[in-house]
């Protein structure tokens, strides 16, 4: 049940980010929207200011329109304006594309993601032919923001999820497999968990022809499929990470780029290559030049995970194998754990460890108890907090041996009453085996514990929480003293304008005065004359 919680818990929170992407998707939709309309505005504000310029007159409110449009079209999307002679403004975002020219408009327009159609990233239309802004295009503004959660949070937080679905599904089915069930008679533990499948998609100009992509073929099932193939070896390698796999023309055929987009790192690969846990196969026909393949090794793990058994007799509490300990042993040393670590383990092979100092010298036998091998010997030292290792098991002693002490481990003669696996399943959580990497089969990073994974992706999102608030009260203060200094030089100023207002109002008072005085006169001036 515990199991089952586990899968529906990690499917919960896939639901949850595909909940997320969609609002971003809407919310860059109707942005793009507003873009338009604002745009479109513009441009027929040009034509009238224009208009209006040429018959030699000042169009004030139509500029205050303008300016208020531009405004508004740059909490959207970082522009930049250029004036004309004849009063126009054209209007230009990032990279130079234009968005307003004179009384024209271009149209912006969301298209789905080359790899994904749940995403939406930004383009253009002209001419009837519409094509997408390359990434990182666009800079500044709310569009600009919502690209960058899409691309690049809401792909981290789902790759992060995934890893630790995949890592920690195969290492409990690692150590199931290894342990005996309440079969009859008693046998190898069947999976707990299955996870999704490693998911290649094509890009959506890769080269077709007649409408079939050319890197292609149909599988067995009747599904065209591309040529490109992943299958997880080591789910403890799995990095949260998609990958893009590219057919650079550079490079010498059946080689190809393969970029890690997690931290840009890149490599060349061909078929049959192993990276970061995953094998990339490469079937007829192969890519074409300058086809590209979005690699997503975890990315649908969490999505996808499930219990698969549901006999709780399946569990394989049992351990293969057992340890015992001589009664005349001298030292301290006991049984910490004894753990099956290996699918190659052969429990029919009988050990007989005997120390031979007092500093963790030893010798050791293996013995086929069914006569079939030959015995085979070794000499080893033990070291407090290193297991000995031997025939695909991990033995750990806690204590001190002694000379002389012997330990033997053979096979566990009553399944039923053994609980050695599931203590070894228990111990998982104390042991670091997700994102682990190597370097020539050398261990590079042995990886986090469950616990730690958990903590880390938590912190991960958090710290990302937290500099895109800093990043918003940043701009927003920045956008407030750009605000002021605007107003300081083309805005009004009250007390300014309430000192001139004062002026008109003596100077109305005055020229009242003077007609009046003039009105007096002339009434004189009449009456003289009767």
């Amino acid at each position: 049940a515990r199991i089952g919680d586990l899968a529906a818990r990690f499917r919960t929170a896939s639901d949850q980010l595909d909940t997320i992407q969609s609002g971003v998707a809407l919310d860059l939709r109707t942005a793009v929207k507003s873009v338009n309309t604002l745009t479109q505005q513009i441009a027929g504000l040009n034509r009238q200011i224009a208009n209006v310029t040429g018959t030699g007159h000042a169009p004030n409110d139509l500029l205050d329109q303008r300016d208020k449009a531009i405004n508004d079209l740059s909490q959207f999307i970082q522009v930049t304006t250029i004036a004309a002679d004849d009063g126009t403004t054209s209007v230009f975002m990032s990279g130079g594309q234009k968005l307003v020219l004179g009384g024209n408009a271009t149209t912006l327009t969301a298209v789905a993601d080359a790899y994904d159609p749940a995403k939406v990233q930004l383009g253009i239309t002209e001419s009837g032919v519409t094509r997408a802004f390359p990434p990182g295009f666009v800079t500044g503004g709310s569009i600009a923001g919502l690209l960058q959660f899409q691309n690049t949070d809401i792909a981290e937080a789902r790759n992060l999820l995934g890893q630790m679905a995949a890592a920690i599904s195969g290492q409990l089915n690692q150590q199931q497999a290894l342990g005996l069930d309440l079969g009859i008679p008693p046998g190898s533990g069947q999976p707990l968990l299955s996870v999704g499948t490693a998911a290649v998609k094509p890009s959506g100009t890769n080269a077709q022809v007649a409408g079939v992509p050319v890197a292609s073929y149909v599988n067995g099932s009747g599904v065209r499929v591309p040529s490109v193939a992943l299958s997880i070896v080591d789910s403890n390698a799995l990095q949260a990470s998609d990958y893009e796999l590219f057919a650079d023309p550079a490079l010498p055929a059946g080689t190809y780029s393969l970029t890690r987009l997690a931290d840009g790192t890149s490599r060349s690969v061909v078929n049959g290559d192993i990276v970061d846990g995953f094998r990339i196969d490469i079937v007829a026909p192969p890519p074409a030049s300058r086809d590209r393949f979005l690699l997503q090794p975890v990315a649908t793990a969490a999505a996808q995970i499930q219990r698969v058994l549901d006999d709780p007799k399946g569990i394989a509490a049992a351990s293969p194998i057992s340890a015992t300990f001589a009664a005349a042993n001298a030292g301290t040393a006991t049984l910490a754990s004894l753990r099956a670590t290996s699918a190659a383990l052969n429990p029919n092979l009988t050990a007989s460890i005997t120390f031979t100092d007092n500093v963790g010298g030893y010798s050791w036998s293996l013995v086929d108890t069914t006569g079939v091998v030959a015995t085979t010997t070794g000499t080893g030292t033990w070291s407090a907090g290193q297991p000995i290792q031997l025939n695909g098991w991990d033995l750990n002693l806690a204590g001190v041996p002694r000379s002389g002490d012997a330990i033997g481990v053979q096979k566990t003669a009553f399944p039923a009453g053994d609980n050695g696996n599931a203590n070894a399943l228990l111990g998982l959580r104390d042991i670091a085996f997700i994102g682990r990497q190597t370097a020539g089969g050398v261990v590079t990073r042995p990886g986090q514990t469950a616990t730690d994974a958990y903590a880390s992706a938590l912190a991960s999102v958090g710290v990302r929480v937290q500099s895109a608030k800093l990043s918003a009260d940043q701009s927003a203060s920045i956008a407030a003293d750009a605000q002021a200094e605007q107003t300081s030089k083309s805005g009004v100023n009250l007390d300014e304008e309430a000192a001139r207002l004062i002026q008109f109002q003596q100077s109305y008072q005055a020229a009242a005065k003077m007609l009046q005085v003039a009105q007096s006169l002339f009434d004189t001036m009449l009456q003289l004359t009767r």
